[in-house]
């Protein structure tokens, strides 16, 4: 992607305009990071952008915005913009064109105001950001109370780029960003989902966390998780304190590449705790009973709200629902132990009793039991599918109705038991039970 959006800007240049790479590119350049995009910011206009290369798209023409597309991957060919006329703390009511330090002087935080022709090698910086890239300090272009009003998702932003490049957030505008931390409300759930989506990952998931509670944004975004802020649990079962330490111990513990719903589900397992909590006058002990079962619907809910889609959805519900089976595999029936194993989200629900280990007691003799276990069943290819179908009993006479289902019931129990190992002797056990 380096050399395509390198040779977008000769072609800009070599057609008389000016052009630059732009903003978080140029930082993570100069960081040493490989760059996930690369934003081009010039002075040709959409419809001259469109003039110089065969495949565009105009995403947002009266923002100056194209999408140039080269070698089936996408850049951000944008108009050098003034200063917008924000109104509503989301949006500019208009914009109007101008040049490359105006174009840096309207942007969020200075070191995403760099600008850097790769052809000539050459850095512009008329904001700071050079130097506070070198002492990673995150601040704002000019008034911070000024930034985070045109756009209330800077609010978010300025925590999710201090946690994932290490930063420090400079004092002036982390008071800002505290004392506006209640506005984040007017932007829609949609922008929000995004942000804390790219925020709660490894490997800066936990201290995107603990910013998010200093800055005040946790109580506004996710008021269900600034509630497990003061909730106390037992020392005996629980070493490291309240249940938001026993969740920043496990964010901490985030393998790289988790899957999208590892985190959350994280965040969510212990979700219902401070509503279920109940203290034993005699021992002094702390109780959550059915803290699972409040928790998957406080769970939804809150997903719901974030506008998470239908299948993610489920699949952290499902883990919330049924961590706390984990600490009875190695009591539980063959039967019932298989079934565990067999569903569909038991991946996602074993890394995070994983994590749910390494974030209080430490003990991982569960988990490594069910990893054999895993392994073992993963050798037996022949349990997956059912011995027979609906149909199969059907056409040995037995009627529809519940009789039927619960026939399917037993030979499942009994074949995950290792009682029914093949078809043949699944329909031998129902003509003995048609036969009585």
């Amino acid at each position: 992607m380096r050399s395509t959006a390198t040779e977008i800007v000769r072609r800009l240049q070599d057609a008389g305009f000016v052009a630059y790479w732009v903003g978080g590119c140029v930082r993570d350049y100069f960081l040493g990071r490989e760059p996930e995009d690369y934003d081009v910011a010039t002075n040709a206009l959409p419809e001259q952008i469109e003039n110089i290369f065969p495949r565009t798209v105009a995403v947002g023409r009266k923002f100056g915005v194209m999408l140039v597309v080269e070698q089936e991957k996408q850049f951000q060919v944008a108009t050098f913009r003034a200063e917008p006329d924000y109104q509503d703390g989301r949006r500019p009511e208009k914009i109007s064109f101008g040049d490359a330090r105006a174009d840096a002087l309207r942007r969020d935080f200075t070191v995403n105001g760099l600008f850097y022709d790769p052809i000539y090698k050459q850095l512009h910086d008329w904001v700071g950001g050079e130097a506070d890239l070198r002492t990673k300090i995150l601040r704002t272009i000019g008034s911070p109370t000024e930034r985070f009003a045109e756009d209330h998702l800077r609010l978010l932003r300025a925590v999710r780029f201090a946690a994932q490049l290490g930063f420090q957030i400079e004092a002036e505008t982390f008071v800002a960003l505290q004392a506006n931390a209640s506005k984040i409300k007017d932007i829609s759930a949609e922008r929000i989902h995004d942000e804390l989506v790219k925020l709660l990952c490894a490997p800066n998931a936990a201290r995107g966390l603990d910013l998010l509670r200093e800055s005040g944004l946790l109580e506004q975004v996710l008021p269900e998780i600034a509630a497990t802020v003061t909730c106390e649990q037992s020392p005996d079962f629980h070493p490291e304190g309240t249940v938001f330490n026993h969740l920043r111990l496990m964010l901490e513990q985030l393998p790289t590449g988790a899957p999208p719903s590892l985190p959350w589900a994280v965040l969510l397992h212990d979700v219902a705790k401070p509503v279920t909590a109940v203290r034993d006058s005699a021992t002094g002990s702390i109780h959550f009973c059915g803290h699972e079962k409040m928790g998957a619907e406080m769970a939804e809910a809150l997903l719901q709200r974030l506008k998470f889609s239908r299948k993610q959805t489920d699949e952290i519900v499902a883990c919330v629902l049924q961590h706390m089976q984990f600490k009875d595999v190695k009591n539980m029936r063959k039967a019932t132990l298989r079934r565990l194993l067999l569903r569909e989200t038991f991946p996602l629900e074993l890394e995070l009793h994983r994590l749910d280990c390494l974030g209080s007691h430490q003990r991982l003799d569960h988990y490594e039991f069910l990893v054999d276990q895993a392994t073992q069943l993963a050798n037996q290819p022949a349990i997956r599918p059912s011995l027979l179908t609906g149909n199969d009993l059907l056409a040995m006479g037995v009627k529809p109705g519940p009789q039927l289902g619960a026939l399917l019931a037993e030979i499942r129990e009994q074949q995950l038991a290792d009682e029914l190992k093949t078809p043949e002797e699944a329909r031998k056990w129902v003509r003995k039970q048609i036969a009585s």
